[in-house]
C-alpha cells in the first residue's frame, strides 16, 4: 500500500488547479489520472471549441495566460496553457490509473485503483460531476442509414460538407457545432426539445460573466428581473425562432437545475438568417426521415446528438453518505461538509460566474483548509 498526504483523483482542469495550489502551499500530494495524459477532455473536444468565458476568468491558480492570447482562447491555446501549467508546477500524475473504490477506514482514505492501493489523509475528487457520454436512444434510430454521432466524438464539420445534419440539443456545444457545420459547408438544423435561456456572450464589448459578478450578491430571481430588459433587447424574442423560453431567467436556471444557459456566439444570427432550421424534439426516425413532436418531418444525412453526459462517476467509486453529494449543489463557502474527514470536491458546483474561475477559487480554498487542519 502506497501512502500519501493528499490524493487527487483526476488530472484535467480541476486536478491541475488543486495540484498547483497544493504545490504552492508546500503540501505533498499524489495525482492519479485514468487517461494517458493530462486534460484529455480538452484534447478530445471538437476543433472549433473556444472558451466561452474570458481568459481573465479562466486562469488556474498563480498563472496567467500568455501575452497575446485572445480574450476567448481556442481549444489548442487552452491545451498549451494547461501543458505549461503542468510544467511550471512540476505536476507528475500517475497515468492510466483509475480509481475503482474509495472508502474511509481507520482514520484514512483507502483508494483502490487499477494500478495500486493508496492510503491518504486527504482525498480531492477532481473528476467533475459528469462521466461517460449519455446514451443515444431515439425511437427507430436503427433504421437511419446515415451516421448518428454523440457530440463527444464530433471533431470537425468538413466531413459533412454538402449534407443536411440535425444537431440535437441547444447547449453551448450544440450551438457551436451548428456554427461549425455551416462554416464547413454543411446544412445544419437543430432539434430543441426543452425550453432555454439565451445570453449574449458580450454586452457592449464586455464579457457577460464579468457583469454577472456584479449581481452575484443578489438573489438569482431578482438579478434576472433586473437584467431581463437589456437581455431581451439584445437577443430578441427567441420564440419567433421556434425556441421555447424558460419561465425563469438564466441565473435562476443555474440555481435550480445546475445547468448553464446558452452563451450565444452567433447561433441566433445563423437561425435568423435562415441558415439553420429549428425543430422540436424527436418523436421517431424512419429511414432518413426524422419525425418531430409537433408533427413536422424532414430528411437528414446525419445526426449529431449533443445530449450531454451522465452524472455520477464520483458517487460510483466513493463510499460515503449521499449527503456529501447533495452538498455539492451550493458553493464551497456554503457547503456543510466541506473538508469533513479530509474529503474535498473541486469542479462539481456549476457556477454562474464562470466554471474555471470557480475551480481556481475552490482549489486555493482546499489547499488552505488542508494547511489549517495540519494534515
Amino acid at each position: 500500500m502506497k501512502k500519501t498526504q493528499t490524493l487527487i483523483v483526476g488530472a484535467s482542469i480541476s486536478g491541475l488547479a488543486c495540484a498547483g495550489a497544493l504545490t504552492k502551499a508546500g503540501l505533498e500530494h499524489t495525482i492519479i489520472e485514468r487517461a494517458e495524459r493530462i486534460a484529455t477532455p480538452w484534447r478530445n473536444h471538437y476543433d472549433r471549441l473556444h472558451l466561452h468565458t474570458s481568459k481573465h476568468l479562466s486562469e488556474l491558480p498563480y498563472k496567467k495566460y500568455a501575452a497575446g492570447t485572445p480574450r476567448y482562447p481556442a481549444r489548442l491555446q487552452v491545451i498549451e496553457y494547461l501543458d505549461n501549467y503542468q510544467k511550471q508546477f512540476k505536476i507528475d500524475p500517475l497515468f492510466n490509473t483509475e480509481a475503482t473504490s474509495i472508502r474511509r477506514e481507520a482514520g484514512f482514505w483507502i483508494v483502490e485503483t487499477s494500478k495500486a492501493v493508496f492510503q491518504a489523509e486527504n482525498v480531492i475528487m477532481a473528476t467533475g460531476p459528469y462521466g461517460k457520454p449519455r446514451a443515444i436512444d431515439f425511437r427507430g434510430m436503427e433504421t437511419f442509414p446515415g451516421n448518428i454521432t454523440h457530440s463527444s466524438r464530433y471533431k470537425k464539420g468538413d466531413v459533412f460538407k454538402g449534407q443536411k445534419i440535425l444537431v440535437v440539443g441547444f447547449g453551448n456545444s450544440a450551438c457551436e457545432i451548428a456554427l461549425d457545420l455551416h462554416e464547413q459547408g454543411a446544412y445544419p438544423s437543430m432539434s430543441v426539445r426543452s425550453a432555454v435561456n439565451v445570453l449574449p456572450r458580450d454586452i457592449f464589448g464586455i464579457p457577460i460573466l464579468q457583469l454577472s459578478l456584479l449581481f452575484s450578491v443578489l438573489p438569482p430571481a431578482f438579478a434576472d428581473k433586473l437584467n431581463a430588459p437589456l437581455i431581451n433587447a439584445l437577443t430578441g424574442d427567441i420564440t419567433k425562432l421556434g425556441l421555447k423560453k424558460l419561465p425563469y431567467g438564466p441565473l435562476e436556471q443555474i440555481h435550480r437545475t445546475q445547468t448553464v444557459p446558452l452563451l450565444d456566439i452567433g447561433t441566433l444570427k445563423l437561425i435568423k438568417d435562415g441558415n439553420c432550421k429549428v425543430f422540436e424534439g424527436i418523436e421517431n426516425i424512419e429511414g432518413k426521415t426524422v419525425y418531430f413532436s409537433n408533427g413536422a418531418k424532414e430528411e437528414f444525412d446525419g445526426i449529431v446528438a449533443a445530449i450531454g453526459y451522465e452524472k455520477g462517476f464520483a458517487s460510483h467509486v466513493l463510499q460515503v453518505d449521499k449527503s456529501r453529494f447533495e452538498d455539492l449543489a451550493v458553493p464551497v463557502a456554503r457547503q456543510k461538509y466541506f473538508g469533513k474527514d479530509g474529503l474535498y470536491f473541486c469542479g462539481f458546483f456549476i457556477s454562474p460566474n464562470g466554471q474555471i474561475r470557480e475551480i481556481a477559487s475552490d482549489a486555493k480554498k482546499i489547499a488552505g483548509s488542508i494547511v489549517k487542519n495540519g494534515s
